[in-house]
């Protein structure tokens, strides 16, 4: 977790790279720099993205608008951060955290890969984490308890654009205390904004009374040849099995479809 002191140098400096008003909740000492995407000119929205980097480069956990819900992101190569999100979410140690990358073609250096690429262009980016076999390319400290690693590329401009900038993996988790509702907006995790260095407000992701925007992503393991396991429905389901099955011939292991 970062400390108070430079919780401060970091909002310090995403308020003066942002320049457009960041809004800030509560009172100046937990004061958090709250960054809009919608509505603000182009500018506006690289001036948060800058903020985003050099808040991930300081080692602060940044809240992002996905193309799923909002999430809780860090540098994958930064222990100490990683360390951070398991605290402040109260996640059992043991649950794995996802990466996120900047396009499909960036998988094949962090991943060993026991499926076409093709199948990986097929559902990437959208709405779903591939669990594959990772690489030596990733920080040992990220999930040291498996082989494995699920992997994101979401559909959407900001979070792919920060990977890109930041040039390296993010570690990703949904932004919530775990066991809770996920979020659609960022004043739901608004119990976590104290503890978070930067948080950005890409407007209501999905409709927030309907149950199934919380789903999260589809997340498959596809580190068996031929063969895939769904580890969570989410939200895409029914999609991706189809280009699974049906197009790419894999079959499903113990999932009971």
């Amino acid at each position: 977790m970062l400390g108070r002191v430079r919780r401060r140098a970091v909002w310090a400096l995403a308020g003066a790279v942002s320049g457009e008003g960041a809004a800030w909740s509560g009172s100046a000492a937990a004061a958090i720099p709250l960054l809009p995407l919608v509505g603000p000119s182009a500018q506006g929205r690289e001036r948060a993205l800058s903020s985003a980097v050099a808040a991930l480069r300081e080692g602060g956990l940044v809240a992002v608008p996905t193309d799923t819900l909002y999430g809780i992101a860090c540098l994958a190569e930064d222990s100490r951060a990683l360390r951070a999100v398991y605290q402040l979410k109260g996640r059992d140690g043991a649950k794995p955290l996802a990466i996120c990358l900047a396009d499909v073609d960036q998988v094949h250096r962090y991943c060993k890969l026991a499926v076409p690429d093709q199948l990986l262009h097929d559902l990437l980016p959208g709405p779903v984490t591939l669990v594959l076999e990772r690489s030596q390319a990733l920080n040992p400290d990220l999930n040291p308890f498996t082989s494995l690693v699920g992997v994101r590329v979401p559909d959407h401009w900001f979070i792919k654009e920060l990977a890109r900038v930041c040039a390296t993996p993010l570690a990703l988790t949904s932004a919530n205390i775990s066991s809770q509702k996920s979020s659609l907006t960022v004043t739901e995790f608004k119990e976590l904004w104290p503890h978070l260095a930067l948080v950005v407000d890409g407007g209501p992701i999905g409709d927030l009374q309907r149950p199934e925007c919380r789903l999260g992503s589809t997340v498959v393991d596809l580190s068996v040849p031929g063969k895939f396991k769904v580890i969570r429905p989410g939200c895409a389901l029914t999609q991706t099995v189809e280009v699974l099955v049906k197009k790419h011939g894999l079959t499903a292991e113990s999932s009971g479809l």
